[in-house]
């Protein structure tokens, strides 16, 4: 049988495997990988091959390798079935893969996005600064919406003048992200959202909400917000939630959203989020105002004097006084 030229000079590899002390084979699966990916389309003997040798060399190299393997081979929409479930993934339905993000906004055109109320945006368009109210409504739409209408969100967001958030300090946001792949790596989804509140200065309620949205474009947010590679992120997907992890739509979709989402959507978005909190605050605290606190002042000393004084208002004589005048 001959091979076909995609795997022509696997067999040199292999044999460079089986020497002592060379351990080759995670090289092997990465280049293996890489080469399948190249094309869109393959013929079922390549097919064959590939199912055939990634199945051999799974089993048989390091959790790193094979954990970058998956997140590539999950990113893949033409990744055979048999190594999907080799891979613990989720096996794409027959002749369907998962639209690209440009593909889910032409095919969308026809839904409008959701309007924001024309009071807001005539004072966004004439402040940069999001005011509470504006920003609560911003976040609210945003979690409210479909993955589509939130795709549209975000791409309309980049056009706007809004005032977007600070970049986050380069060296937090490095010791950030270091944290929560170490944090998604074991699927700790607590310290995750901790990390991911303290570095974004979120509440930690919202924060459970971004990391728990189940279609996960508020997720992607604020991970371009904190500057996170693109690699990182995938990485993060596939391991933090088993449920996200495992479907290969999902983590194509978000993958493909990622690449093509703006620092400057993810920032502004990451401003709603902080500008919805006050108006909760303000909401639970009513300020005191000065004067309020005068007139206490005023009318507790006024209800103090007239206590300890006589009604005539004229002080009780003294009584050693008194006496040394009538003597």
């Amino acid at each position: 049988m001959t091979k076909p030229p995609l795997f022509s000079g696997f067999d040199g590899l292999m044999n460079l495997s089986r020497r002592e002390g060379v351990d080759i084979r995670p090289t092997l699966l990465r280049v293996l990988v890489d080469l399948y990916v190249q094309t869109s389309t393959h013929s079922d003997e390549e097919v064959r091959q590939f199912v055939e040798l990634t199945s051999r060399l799974i089993d048989q190299v390091d959790d790193a390798t094979r954990a970058a393997v998956r997140a590539r081979l999950a990113l893949y929409p033409a990744t055979p079935a048999a190594v999907l479930r080799h891979l613990g993934l989720k096996p794409t339905h027959s002749g369907q893969r998962e639209p690209l993000t440009g593909e889910i906004n032409a095919s969308s055109s026809a839904v409008p996005p959701p309007a924001i109320s024309r009071e807001p945006r005539l004072r966004m368009s004439s402040k940069l600064s999001m005011q509470p109210a504006d920003a609560a409504e911003i976040s609210g739409l945003f979690f409210g919406a479909a993955s589509a209408e939130r795709a549209l969100i975000l791409h309309n967001l980049t056009e706007t003048p809004l005032k977007p958030s600070p970049r986050i300090p380069a060296l937090r946001a490095e010791r950030a992200i270091e944290t929560l792949e170490m944090a998604a790596w074991v699927a700790d989804v607590e310290n995750f959202t901790l990390e991911l509140a303290e570095a974004l200065i979120l509440p930690r309620k919202l924060a459970t909400q971004v990391v728990n949205d189940p279609t996960g474009e508020p997720l992607a947010c604020a991970a371009k917000a904190l500057g996170m590679t693109s690699p990182v992120y995938q990485r993060v997907l596939l391991f933090l939630k088993p449920e996200i992890g495992s479907s290969v739509h999902l983590v194509y979709r978000l993958s493909r959203l990622y690449d093509t989402l703006n620092e400057r959507s993810a920032l502004i978005m990451l401003a709603a989020w902080r500008g919805s909190t006050l108006v909760v605050t303000r909401a639970n605290y009513r300020p005191m105002l000065y004067d309020d606190e005068r007139g206490r002042a005023r009318s507790a000393a006024s209800q103090t004097r007239t206590a300890s004084q006589p009604a005539g208002g004229a002080a009780p004589p003294r009584e050693g006084f008194s006496q040394t005048r009538r003597r």
